[in-house]
């Protein structure tokens, strides 16, 4: 018999105001990040210096809340000490675990700090469970976070295959490419996502009013315009609008977020140990929302999983900060399959 699923929330906190607002509305665990490229989203604003840190880790532990922290880019050789030392700095803050998705810091924190736990970033790609329990063995990996392009019945085979817990994104904005192995916007910025720790870095960023409307750039390339009613959304490459043969459209992914509220029981019943939510470049404010949210949706998934319905209050709250105008399964549901 398995043991009873954990079924976890997971917020994002790209802020200690962030971090506060998630604890205080219901996250078992916050995920945060440096303020450097250790980790996946390195924009200005962002992220926890030492004390900073140092601070969010007393507040959600003192109130039994976990924190995890991001260090899920990919170093390079002339820079390697960065990350070795953000490993010890979060030893030594005494977060409850570090999230990594390259294999030789994994062997670095693994060989330095053995009581350390580890988990399995969605930057390392692993979509089957060959792949968590290589990481699981040679590493030690406790959880795995896996990448948004399994169907459900994939993600049971992955569970029944693993000791490993397994973690999955709930909610938020959706990544079109392979995660972990996007290199899409180092071609117009010259900077991988994978090594700066910034998909259309803000460097790169321009947006401009032009008597055609507003326009957003990257690197000089237009990626999207805007009508005056239209709201202008931040410039990356997978979800601008393109000309094709004559056609303008969404030609790579339209702006739409996964929520995936309807599939909690059948995620309950998997025994899927931990629900994500994306966001941590968006606000206290979103934070405090949609964590309230699915608070209430997986106290009450688990109190009665047979009875369980999305509340209508639900939908009409995330709709107000939803990425796009659509909400999406993604590949959780293919009926086709």
């Amino acid at each position: 018999m398995l043991p009873e699923p954990l079924l976890e929330l997971i917020c994002p906190a790209g802020s200690l105001p962030a971090l506060k607002a998630a604890v205080d509305h219901g996250a078992d665990g916050v995920y945060l990040g440096l303020k450097d490229n250790t980790n996946a989203r390195n924009f200005s604003g962002l992220n926890f210096d030492e004390k900073s840190l140092a601070e969010g880790i007393r507040y959600a532990q003192a109130k039994g809340r976990k924190v995890l922290m991001a260090l899920n880019t990919y170093p390079q050789p002339a820079t390697l000490s960065r990350w070795h030392a953000a490993v010890d700095k979060a030893t030594e803050l005494g977060v409850d675990a570090v999230i990594l998705a390259d294999p030789g810091l994994m062997a670095y924190a693994n060989r330095t700090h053995p009581d350390l736990r580890l988990h399995l970033s969605v930057q390392g790609s692993a979509t089957s469970y060959e792949a968590v329990n290589f990481y699981r063995e040679r590493f030690g990996i406790r959880r795995a976070v896996l990448p948004r392009v399994l169907s459900l019945p994939q993600v049971e085979n992955v569970i029944r295959n693993t000791e490993a817990e397994i973690e999955l994104f709930g909610f938020g904005g959706l990544c079109v490419m392979v995660e972990g192995r996007c290199l899409l916007s180092s071609y117009a910025c010259g900077d991988s996502p994978n090594t700066f720790g910034a998909c259309s870095p803000g460097h790169a960023v321009r947006w401009q009013q032009t008597d055609k409307g507003m326009e957003t750039r990257l690197n000089g390339i237009l990626i999207d315009r805007y009508a005056d009613n239209e709201k202008a959304g931040y410039p990356t490459l997978c979800k601008g609008r393109f000309e094709v043969q004559g056609d303008t459209y969404y030609a790579l992914e339209e702006p739409t977020s996964l929520n995936t509220l309807e599939m909690l029981p059948e995620m309950h019943r998997l025994g899927v140990a931990a629900i994500k939510i994306e966001g941590r470049q968006r606000s206290p404010a979103y934070v405090a929302q949609v964590t309230q949210v699915w608070r209430a949706a997986i106290d009450a998934v688990k109190k009665s999983a047979a009875t369980f319905a999305v509340q209508p209050a639900w939908h009409a709250q995330l709709d107000k900060i939803s990425e796009g105008s659509m909400h999406t399964l993604g590949a959780y549901y293919r009926p086709w399959k």
